[in-house]
């Protein structure tokens, strides 16, 4: 048995754990939440992540918990409707594509990891490479040694920082902030989003069917004295200042902030890195190479790059410098077309005018009315399409254990 220790309980970690164990290694996710993370904003899976979903057999419970969104609305400062979208163009999908809450794909992949061994509030605090595996101290267990480390530990990546070094070197921002957090259900809409767009920045929420609450979406462009991503009250002074003067309900929402438990805010950006592995240590998922949420792809991605890792670790046979080798060379590609996307898709979330706004708005309302307009939604959804099968996946395994 190879002994893998995995960085990270979200998707990717958990996704890793499930195609580890499948092909006979032996896996153990820490994570540094006290406890599983259920909330989360709503995802997409698309393309190839949905056949690694299929060979996983996971596809029926993640279809079960698709979140049946079915319009956006777009408002003025008065509230106002603006323009209407079906909410699947709106997000971009397509055929068999589906959008589930965080929390619910991360809850399905992490139950069907078995007896894999989970331990919350835990995190990695050194790691000493030795001749044979990696001595990893942790905040709070014994140290142990693994065979193999894996960082699946979002942006921020503790493992990231201890084996290549600084964030600061692989960070790219983007230039704009993301906040989310869940608010009270009042604010939504039940399976409607709700948009209102103002000149560089926009602000969404929605409310799936059947929730007890709503989510809370915030995008601006990113100041000068943006806070650490952990400060919270810092955070919340922030969006103050980046909202100011907003219509619709934006005042309600800022003045909800103090009260919502789960309240994210981060700079939108990508990690650009020359290898993603370094001895017996490697990366996945946003780790390695975040495309940020503009993309829409940091699930599939994180689903993908789990099925190709541990694909490509067995495959070597106890030779983790080829294993990690062999991920790279075919993720490399697929990673770097969803990094294009997200600069692409960000330039339609975040409109720096009024008159761009007129402008999007206006051809919204007129698009039911267009001829062609079923070329002109295909034309739209073609490069997230693209981009979504931009990898030939590894034949699956002969078995499972």
């Amino acid at each position: 048995m190879t002994d893998v220790l995995i960085s990270g309980g979200g998707v990717a970690g958990c996704a890793l754990a499930w195609w580890l164990r499948h092909h006979g290694f032996r896996p153990t996710v820490v994570e540094r939440a006290a406890a599983p993370r259920d909330g989360g904003y709503k995802v997409d899976v698309r393309g190839a992540a949905l056949t690694v979903l299929d060979r996983m057999g996971l596809t029926g419970s993640v279809r079960a918990h698709d979140t049946g969104m079915r319009l956006a609305r777009f408002l003025d400062r008065r509230g106002r409707q603006l323009a209407t979208m079906d909410a699947a163009l709106f997000g971009g999908r397509t055929g068999g594509d589906v959008e589930i809450m965080r929390g619910d794909l991360t809850r399905i992949l992490r139950a069907a990891t078995g007896d894999v061994e989970h331990r919350f509030d835990e995190s990695i605090t050194a790691l000493r490479p030795t001749a044979d595996g990696v001595d990893v101290t942790f905040a709070r267990g014994a140290r142990r040694r693994f065979d193999l480390v894996i960082g699946a530990d979002g942006l921020h990546s503790t493992v990231r920082r201890l084996a290549f070094g600084p964030e600061s070197a692989y960070l790219r921002p983007l230039g704009h902030h993301i906040a989310i957090c869940t608010v009270p259900a009042g604010f939504g809409e039940e399976r409607v989003e709700l948009l209102h767009p103002a000149p560089g920045r926009t602000v969404g929420v929605y409310r799936t069917a059947g929730a007890p609450d709503a989510r809370a979406l915030f995008l601006f462009r990113s100041p000068a004295d943006a806070p650490d991503h952990g400060d919270a009250a810092r955070q919340r002074a922030l969006l103050g200042r980046a909202f100011a003067g907003s219509g619709w309900r934006v005042p309600e929402l800022l003045a909800a902030l103090p009260d919502a438990p789960d309240l994210y805010l981060d700079a939108m950006s990508q990690v650009r890195m020359e290898r993603w592995s370094s001895g017996r240590v490697g990366l996945v998922g946003d780790a390695a190479h975040a495309a940020s949420p503009a993309s829409g792809q940091g699930t599939s991605l994180g689903l993908v790059g789990a099925y190709v890792l541990a694909a490509a670790l067995a495959e070597a046979g106890g030779q983790p410098a080829a294993g990690f080798a062999a991920y790279e060379r075919r993720m490399r590609p697929f990673a770097a077309a969803n990094q294009a996307l997200a600069e692409r898709n960000l330039k339609g979330m975040v409109l720096g005018s009024a008159t761009q706004i007129r402008f999007q708005t206006s051809m919204l309302r007129l698009l039911p009315r267009l001829p062609g307009r079923e070329r002109m939604v295909s034309r739209v959804a073609e490069p997230i399409r693209r981009a979504s099968d931009a990898i030939t996946l590894p034949d699956p395994p002969a078995r499972a254990v």
